[in-house]
């Protein structure tokens, strides 16, 4: 397993350019299985998640065409609509194949998802919708087995807003003989893209990116060439870097206005946050306040931006509250951000964060977003962080010990296995 070793502390400045989104990448990725005919996607970022997807295309019967930043997926006819745990237990996005593999193949055979581990997330919202959509859906030994000869265009509510589940209902749909409203859908920047693509497939879809989708459902699909939105997850990751560093750093291609929830509150605690086009520049220094955060779904504050603003909060004068309303057990960065000197106390769902100094420690990455959280705690701290486990970095974020050295740090990527650099 690689790790990654942080000279600290360091001031980032320079450009960064930000990857496509993991996010949106991946449901469009499930996508291709909707149709029989060649479907590009370009600005693609290179993570071992949309690695793990390609896999799993290839195993269902496609051909996957892939370059640094683009690929051509080829599904003529659906092979196996069967998804092994082997392929899928280090992603819980490849729950995406459900919806398309359903609606083109009428039966789909799947292992319960793997992935980080923050919380439950339970899949039955997903299965419920299908139910909805007319499917018989069951669970046998691990694996959700569903089956319909064509699906029905239904009302789906979900109970509490899914980003997954919204975009999977909607591949679902797209096929479906008759109209589906989704209501209380996720909003989602990349649950828009998801829409744009299918539509550019000849999918009749409105209202996404708003709380109901309609989808109205056609008898076939054809093949499509999309650029994948810009990952805004990564764009706010190196905001708060530069936040937390006392940096000035621009972020190029990325989508400011889905920033907003971020970027209001690094203005709130003084940082100059200036937008333009594709390009945002975050320029901090001196004393910063503390300040409050809770997550929420979109427009809200993402809560996969919860981990890195704890790491900025440990920086800053006074004492501040994050609160976590998505993941019940997304705090496990707490634990290794002690071990470096912060002082962050725990209730709940609530992390309490007194602003103090850190100090370079050995620490372990316990999933993707947390593993950002520790990189930028290594960036702020006093002497050397080794991070390890970084291969939970490796899933949702493209180079970033070479990003973050191109801004003036020193990150250092070592093969634990190989002993080498």
């Amino acid at each position: 397993m690689d790790k990654f070793v942080i000279d600290g502390p360091a001031r980032l400045e320079g450009e960064v350019a930000v990857s496509g989104a993991k996010n949106a990448a991946l449901p469009c990725l499930a996508a291709a299985l909707l149709t029989a005919e060649p479907m590009r996607l370009t600005n693609l970022p290179g993570v071992a998640d949309v690695r793990t997807m390609q896999k799993v295309l290839v195993h269902v019967g496609a051909t996957v065409e892939a370059g640094p930043d683009a690929v051509t997926v080829g599904v003529p006819k659906i092979l196996s609509a069967d998804a092994p745990y082997e392929l899928v237990k280090t992603m819980r996005a490849s729950v995406l194949v459900l919806g398309p593999l359903l609606a083109r193949a009428g039966s789909v055979r799947v292992s319960l998802p793997g992935g980080c581990a923050i919380g439950v997330r339970p899949i039955d919202l997903h299965l419920a919708a299908f139910r909805k959509l007319g499917a018989e859906v069951s669970l046998h030994h691990g694996y959700v087995e569903a089956k319909a000869s064509r699906l029905r265009g239904a009302d789906v509510v979900f109970e509490t807003v899914t980003v997954t589940g919204t975009e999977n209902a909607m591949l679902a749909a797209t096929l479906a003989d008759g109209t589906t409203r989704i209501f209380n859908a996720a909003r989602e920047p990349e649950v828009a893209d998801l829409a744009k693509l299918l539509v550019s497939m000849g999918a009749r879809i409105s209202g996404a990116g708003t709380a109901t989708v309609t989808v109205e459902g056609v008898e076939a699909l054809h093949g499509a060439e999309h650029e994948v939105v810009p990952d805004r997850i990564e764009a706010g990751t190196y905001a708060i870097a530069a936040a937390a560093t006392r940096g000035d750093v621009v972020v190029r291609r990325c989508r400011p206005e889905h920033l907003r929830a971020l970027t209001t509150r690094l203005a709130a605690i003084g940082v100059r946050v200036a937008a333009d086009g594709d390009v945002l520049r975050v320029r901090a220094e001196g004393a910063l306040p503390a300040q409050d955060v809770a997550t929420a779904p979109y427009p809200g504050f993402p809560t996969d931006l919860q981990a890195q603003w704890t790491a900025l909060a440990t920086g800053l004068d006074g004492v501040s509250t994050i609160t976590e309303t998505i993941f019940e057990n997304r705090f496990h960065h707490v634990a290794e951000l002690v071990r470096m000197g912060a002082r962050i106390r725990l209730e709940g769902r609530r992390a309490i964060v007194e602003g103090c100094r850190l100090t370079g420690a050995n620490v372990m990455a316990s999933d993707l977003r947390a593993s950002a959280a520790l990189a930028i705690a290594g960036l702020t701290a006093e002497g050397a962080t080794t991070i390890e486990r970084v291969y939970h970095l490796d899933r949702g974020y493209s180079r970033m010990e070479e990003k973050l050295n191109a801004l003036g740090a020193s990150v250092k990527r070592v093969s634990a296995e190989a002993g080498r650099t």
